[in-house]
């Protein structure tokens, strides 16, 4: 197989691009052209998304990149989302619906785990496709996932897994058959689901708070709500050196704080609340008293304070220079026209005030969007900008607004209890918690469903014994489940990716497999699975009449005359160790079940006499008992924490609720 050639994206790093799924025929110059076209017509349509959002760290952008390396020319760029992994996946809805509304375009989206669209879908993936064989099989095209198939004997159509297809023949596939490579309904649905909640969840994800902050920090937040982010990580990520700069706050003096509202996503006002920092005094911000009702104002706005003071302490005064409006760019006016088409304006008379916060705001976005080539300036760049270009503050006006605010957002999101944790892993997972509590629970239900209409209201006792009865039932069902699932050098398949559908194979010839290796039909595999005593001593005898004949059709002398043999030893040589005593055995015989409940028994000379005369005979193990034990004490072990047991049980889709008994 050609081995693929890797692209090395740097981590916390999205790249994707967008090509043109049919080539034209045109030379490279109008292929530019066209596709620089491209680029503000997508821009204008998803501009509504894109003015409103606050990035973490990069922006969402598109340039144009010419043929290269085999690459066709495209569209395309990168964005570095740092701690907020919700950058990501809007990019990923950016481009579903961006291909969806232009469905010439064909997109793929790569981050430093490779194909990690594929990673929400692995449970429903093919089972030749894996990192290697993925490379340039996926992409989003019309608004959906698309996979390049590999051909099987009903279709032709496809491209083999042992070769690494170009990106122009993935695209001429796709473009020819695309039906053919749409990926499966199971596929797309765990797709849809990860993107489930957009667009209303880019407000969703915001989080108001008030914030006592300098009156010309409220200015520039006024006009650009998205420098809160670069102000935020710039506290966030601060040094030594970066905090010798706000012992004086020249750029933004603390007596002129006043009370707004500022706008974070909930990353960046984590970000903001978890961390502890006192202010130097010489800084001249002081706090009030813990339990005043507004010292988490105070506070919020003293961090974002030296936030902005830390940007701007590493940029330049800007230069007195007027730089040229918007307008005067050739750009613009196409860029209004695709704003009017997509019903940017929302019916907004042309000239009133919301027309004007609208075209502002378009105004922000086509500058640091669509013509940013020739200005790219830093956050404290443009921070000092804005404040330099505005009109002078009025503090006055600015205070008498502070009672006219709107509520801040409550931040009980920001607890999380372990229930909480729980149910968001269960999400996460797609269910799958429920899955070994459904196929250990049908049965138990159905025999207790007349004695619950019955006795009607369970005490809380015995609903919580039923609960782990019911767990611990699970717990055994599901282990024996996995043990009885395919598995291979490449890994072991978990029970609910197993085929509905039974495998076909020759039961001929898995016969004569199994009794090559067991050399006898009528042998067991395992000693411990022994019953009582009567098989014991029919199997030995059979074992000893076997054993010559055995010995003759084996076409090795040297090895053993069965697998039963060898079982046989290794218990002989361990009921010498302490090993068994670690194992939890069942009666051995029957009629001590009934009378386990007698204390008075085991006193008896008949007792005794029986113990000595089963001493030296091997005692059947209770499986389930043993490996409910074992799993218990692993998990508790694990203290809460990741472990060899709760990583088992949680892949086998089992929950069990934490140890309540701490003795």
């Amino acid at each position: 197989m050609e081995a693929p050639q890797r692209r090395t994206i740097e981590e916390d790093v999205v790249q994707y691009k967008l090509f043109f799924n049919q080539p034209d025929g045109s030379n490279s110059q109008q292929t530019e052209e066209r596709l620089t076209r491209a680029v503000g017509d997508i821009l204008a349509k998803v501009a509504t998304l894109l003015i409103q959002y606050i990035w973490h760290n990069q922006p969402f952008n598109l340039t144009y990149h010419p043929e290269k390396g085999g690459v066709p020319a495209h569209v395309g760029g990168s964005t570095r989302f740092g701690d907020n992994v919700d950058d990501e996946w809007f990019i990923v809805y950016l481009l579903q619906q961006i291909t969806k509304a232009f469905p010439e375009l064909a997109a793929r989206v790569e981050d430093n785990d490779g194909e990690f669209l594929l990673i929400e879908a692995a449970d429903y993936l093919p089972k030749w496709m894996n990192p290697d064989t993925s490379e340039n099989r996926v992409f989003l095209y019309r608004g959906e996932l698309h996979i390049l198939p590999c051909p099987s004997k009903s279709s032709s159509v496809g491209i083999s897994k042992d070769a690494v297809p170009s990106v122009a023949q993935a695209l001429a596939l796709l473009s020819t058959h695309p039906e053919a490579c749409q990926a499966n309904p199971e596929i797309c649905s765990a797709l849809r689901k990860r993107l489930q909640g957009y667009p209303e969840k880019i407000k969703s994800s915001l989080h108001r708070a008030h914030c006592f902050i300098p009156a010309g920090i409220a200015t520039v937040l006024a006009q650009r709500p998205d420098l809160v982010a670069p102000a935020v990580s710039a506290f966030y990520l601060r040094d030594p050196v970066d905090l010798q700069a706000c012992r004086s706050f020249k750029t933004f003096p603390p007596n002129t704080r006043v009370l707004t509202l500022v706008t974070f996503t909930r990353c960046l006002y984590a970000q903001l609340q978890q961390q502890q920092f006192t202010a130097d005094r010489r800084s001249g911000f002081t706090l009030p008293p813990r339990s005043q009702p507004q010292y988490k104002a105070h506070e919020l706005g003293m961090k974002l304070a030296h936030g902005f003071e830390i940007l701007c302490s590493k940029c330049r005064l800007p230069s007195s220079e007027t730089h040229a409006p918007v307008s005067c760019n050739p750009q613009w006016k196409g860029f209004m026209d695709s704003l009017k088409r997509n019903d940017y304006f929302r019916g907004e008379l042309e000239g009133s005030a919301r027309y004007r916060e609208l075209t502002t705001s378009a105004e922000n976005f086509f500058k640091q969007s669509v013509a940013s080539k020739s200005s790219a300036l830093s956050p404290g760049d443009e921070v000092l900008q804005l404040l330099h270009s505005c009109n002078p503050i009025d503090l006055e006006q600015l205070k008498k607004q502070e009672s006219q605010l709107p509520e801040e957002d409550g931040d009980s999101w920001l607890n999380m209890t372990t229930q909480d944790l729980e149910r968001l892993l269960q999400e996460r997972s797609g269910g799958r918690a429920d899955v070994g509590r459904q196929s250990s629970g049908s049965t138990k239900q159905t025999q207790h469903v007349g004695e619950k209409e019955e006795r009607g209201k369970e005490t809380k006792a015995d609903g919580e014994e039923e609960e782990a009865g019911y767990s611990l039932v699970a717990v055994s069902q599901g282990m024996k489940s996995f043990l009885s699932a395919v598995s291979s050098h490449e890994g072991a398949e978990l029970p609910w990716s197993v085929p509905a559908h039974p495998f076909s194979f020759d039961p001929d010839s898995m016969a004569n497999a199994v009794d090559r290796l067991l050399g006898s039909k009528e042998e067991d595999l395992d000693s411990d699975d022994l019953d009582d005593d009567d098989d014991d001593d029919d199997e030995e005898e059979e074992e000893k009449d076997e054993g010559s004949s055995g010995h003759a059709d084996m076409n090795g002398a040297e090895t053993l005359d069965s697998l039963q043999q060898y079982m046989d030893q290794m218990d002989e040589e361990l009921m010498s160790t302490n090993v068994g005593q670690s194992f939890s055995q069942t009666s051995y015989k029957a009629g001590l079940d009934d009378s386990s409940s007698q204390p008075s028994a085991k006193d008896s000379p008949l007792w005794e006499a029986e113990v000595d005369e089963s001493e030296e005979e091997i005692q059947p193990l209770d499986l389930d008992i043993n490996l409910i034990t074992n799993l218990l004490e692993s998990l508790s072990c694990q203290a809460g924490l990741a472990g060899p047991a709760s990583n088992l049980l949680q892949s086998l889709g089992i929950h069990l609720p934490p140890n309540s008994d701490h003795s």
